[in-house]
């Protein structure tokens, strides 16, 4: 492999070098990936709390039919997604998505200018719109990573990557919690509509990076964006369901969505108890989402890539499941507002500063087109999945309050254990650079 003579000078590259062992060849890209989760993350955290305010608009007792309606709507675009990728070239389609995703932003805007915010319906359409994209658009930028950097660059750069979306989700829940009383629900529409459009820029920086990559002869994952991927609206479908491996994954994701929509249903409802207005529900989520990126982001930029590298990535896989059924037995013993939002809190650093990144590593050993189509599946039809049916299943629960709720998380929590342990051994057992 050719060594590329570009060795760190500057202060801040030398303490990106220090934080993560960033070589100098991978430093460019990897300040761009940063900056591009950075933009991405921090546009979505933005528009999060608008999100969620707008499904207390709906209303919380019904929000399992918000999340029927986000899996019918994601099983849709996902066939959808694989159709135009098999029609245009990646690094076309790839800025497009973050460009029409602006551009939906700014057509809800103008909807609620025209006061239809309060009508239960549009807050409804909203609610399910942002929903179904936000799980692409992360699932886009992963993917692009995973065929940007290699497996083994995946395990040093990943949770340094991942920070950038960390760091983006302060500024986003800050701007939010700052801002929603002077500019109101709408304009913070507008600030993430253009973090967005920023996005797409930077894929295209990306993607000429990773060019220049391959043509350096450095380490770096061997595809090409300049092509158009092959096959038809369900091979997403199709890749998933022959291969052992993503079904693992799948299976892993499914049950951590389970973990994830318990918590987050009991939550709203004691949020909506606790807090009358529509502003002031805004300023709680956004204050839970500022406490938890602000713990993640110290363990991305210093820990994750020591971690992986030291304990492994079954480790890695390990922690979320150790953690929740610690905390949900917890929420047995004390089911009050504090120890719920200090829960969520729990689960979504160890989420994000670990078990996240973790994930993304294991697609970095699967075929270009798994990537791109399979992975897409998993993160938006399984996820979504997930999310409608535990949301049914806690609808039945919830008259037991927190402690029905913390049971059932601690069931899954048992099982998800050896899901999570298969799958990491898995990877390891990996000889070559791709699985199947």
């Amino acid at each position: 492999m050719q060594v590329v003579n570009d060795s760190p000078t500057s202060g801040v590259a030398r303490f990106f070098k220090s934080a993560s062992v960033i070589e100098a060849y991978e430093m460019r890209a990897v300040v761009l990936s940063m900056t591009f989760f950075f933009l991405l993350f921090g546009s979505y955290s933005v528009i999060k709390p608008v999100r969620d305010a707008m499904g207390t608009v709906y209303g919380m007792d019904n929000i399992q039919q918000l999340f029927t309606g986000t899996f019918i709507v994601s099983f849709l675009v996902a066939p959808l997604y694989s159709w135009m990728a098999s029609r245009v070239k990646l690094s076309t389609f790839l800025p497009w998505i973050y460009g029409v995703v602006a551009l939906s932003i700014v057509g809800f805007y103008a909807a609620f200018e025209f006061g239809a915010e309060e009508d239960r319906w549009v807050a409804a359409a909203f609610y399910i719109w942002v929903s179904t994209f936000n799980m692409l658009i992360i699932s886009v930028f992963w993917t692009f990573m995973a065929d940007l950097f290699s497996r083994t660059q995946a395990k040093r750069l990943f949770g340094f990557v991942a920070a950038g979306g960390t760091i983006g989700g302060i500024v986003g829940p800050a701007t939010a919690t700052l801002l929603v009383k002077s500019l109101g629900n709408e304009n913070l529409m507008l600030i993430s509509a253009a973090g967005f459009a920023l996005t797409a820029m930077l894929v295209h920086m990306l993607s000429v990076e990773k060019s220049r990559m391959i043509a350096a002869g450095v380490e770096a994952q061997r595809t090409t964006l300049d092509h158009k991927l092959a096959g038809n609206p369900l091979d997403g479908f199709k890749l998933l369901m022959k291969s052992r491996y993503l079904l693992l994954l799948a299976a892993f994701l499914l049950l951590m969505t389970w973990i994830s929509t318990v918590v987050y249903i009991q939550l709203g409802d004691l949020i909506t108890k606790s807090f009358e207005s529509r502003e002031a529900r805004t300023q709680a989520y956004a204050t839970i989402d500022l406490i938890v990126n602000s713990t993640a982001v110290f363990i991305q930029l210093f820990g994750t890539g020591r971690i992986i590298s030291r304990f492994g990535v079954t480790t890695g896989l390990l922690v979320n499941p150790i953690i929740m059924v610690i905390a949900f037995f917890a929420a047995i013993l004390s089911p009050v507002l504090l120890v719920l939002a200090s829960i969520q809190i729990t689960r979504r650093v160890a989420e994000y500063a670990v078990a996240k990144p973790t994930r993304e590593m294991l697609f970095t050993v699967v075929d270009q087109e798994s990537k791109y189509k399979a992975k897409n599946v998993i993160d938006t039809v399984v996820y979504r999945f997930g999310d409608v049916s535990s949301a049914w299943v806690s609808s039945f629960i919830l008259p037991f309050g927190v402690t029905g709720l913390a049971i059932f998380g601690a069931v899954v929590c048992l099982i998800w254990f050896p899901i999570a342990y298969t799958l990491g051994k898995r990877y390891e057992s990996v000889s070559g650079s791709t699985l199947t």
